[in-house]
């Protein structure tokens, strides 16, 4: 999961895009959103991935604020997945 903008803003201001991506059948889910908060990334991955699909194993994202946040962190953990992080700059950890 990542996070992709800044772009110019849209109708509802929204100027980034959440993008999640299943790495086995690279199934992607995208949302448009105003601020990239942690509370936003949490909802997101609850209503595109969570109830859409079902609780992944592991999730792995980069070490952006939004994914180092302690409440989302504790939000993956109750639901027992492994949140799994890159290194910066360095895409080859990407898998």
């Amino acid at each position: 999961m990542d996070i992709l903008g800044l772009f110019p803003p849209a109708k509802g201001q929204v100027k980034f895009l959440i993008v999640a991506v299943d790495h086995f059948t690279k199934w992607i889910e995208v949302e448009a959103v105003a601020t990239i908060t942690a509370i936003n990334v949490q909802k997101f991955f609850w209503r595109n991935v969570i109830t859409g699909f079902e609780i992944p194993y592991a999730l792995i994202t980069d070490n952006g604020l939004q994914f180092t946040d302690c409440r989302f962190n504790d939000f993956l953990s109750g639901l027992g997945i492994k949140h799994k992080m890159t290194l910066v700059e360095h895409p080859r950890s990407n898998g």
